[in-house]
């Protein structure tokens, strides 16, 4: 077959592994289910063997269907850095930059992320942004996978095939709110606060838990804002930003605790899938958001 042809059917084999189903693919590659199928047979049969496997349990890759979808959605994400690095090269910047961050970034002085997508929009009016909110795992995930172009937040663990360009540090402190006992507590002891109901994060793994002085967690959150719903009730204490804590702080409703004890920082990064770093959009959006190039333009 011709190469197109082939790329046409990675792409729908990427989209049905995305939507996990053939159904599912209908809408984003506006073909039928018979279709697709067809499609899929096809490329089973250029590749000898079977991709995935449907019935009464489900939609599923093979264990051999898993590895040509990792090696497909390498090929089809350098193919596609290709392609923006040669429109950027004529001057034609267009199609969509997926970009993703943690939540809460709003608050965040640090991370002037609204002013930066205002200039990159100005200066890049045909491009379409998608901006995305996930977790630190979801985010290195889409990285990995080309569902994301450029990301930014705190990776407790770093992933091999990205690179990470540091940004800046975000505090966190310790808080309780005027519910919980500790609020009116002048003289705490460290051992007593690492023995109280913590709420940790879902992408925290024991060894992280420990560092901040807790040997448990009572509750898991995905997000900072189901971090505060649980230290606003007074049952837990927990982590949060200092820029997203702040206000609460001023009306009296939550309070740090022992900040020379618990008080840690986190290191903000920008991160970029090895190899894609000259891509001209990515480029200009981490020139908005790096600091000494911020600094540099003033």
């Amino acid at each position: 077959m011709a190469q197109g042809a082939d790329l046409k059917l990675l792409r729908i084999f990427a989209a049905v592994a995305r939507h996990q189903g053939f159904a599912r693919a209908q809408q984003e590659l506006n073909l039928t289910t018979s279709a697709i199928s067809t499609y899929m047979a096809q490329l089973e049969s250029d590749v000898g063997f079977s991709l995935c496997r449907r019935g009464r349990g489900g939609f599923a890759l093979t264990a051999k269907g898993e590895l040509l979808l990792s090696e497909t959605l390498r090929v089809l994400g350098e193919l596609d850095g290709f392609e923006r690095y040669t429109q950027s090269l004529k001057g034609e910047l267009g199609g969509t930059l997926k970009m993703g961050v943690l939540d809460t970034t709003v608050t965040d002085a640090s991370l002037p992320l609204a002013q930066a997508i205002g200039v990159f929009s100005s200066k890049y009016p045909a491009m379409h942004l998608s901006l995305l909110i996930r977790s630190p795992y979801e985010l290195q995930k889409g990285l990995l996978d080309n569902e994301l172009d450029i990301a930014v937040g705190f990776f407790p663990a770093k992933a091999n095939g990205l690179v990470y360009h540091p940004l800046y540090r975000e505090q966190q402190w310790l808080y309780c709110s005027d519910r919980h006992p500790c609020f009116t507590q002048k003289h705490l002891l460290p051992a007593v606060v690492s023995e109280l109901n913590v709420v940790s994060r879902s992408y925290w793994s024991q060894t992280e838990l420990s560092r901040h002085g807790f040997k448990r967690s009572v509750a898991t959150v995905e997000s900072m804002e189901a971090q505060l719903i649980l230290i606003l009730s007074g049952g837990y204490i927990g982590y949060l930003p200092e820029h997203y804590a702040q206000s609460w702080v001023e009306q009296g409703r939550l309070k740090v605790l022992l900040p020379a004890e618990f008080g840690y920082q986190s290191q903000f990064s920008l991160v970029l899938r090895r190899g894609r770093s000259r891509e001209l959009p990515l480029q200009a959006m981490r020139e908005l958001l790096q600091p000494a190039k911020r600094a540099s333009k003033r």
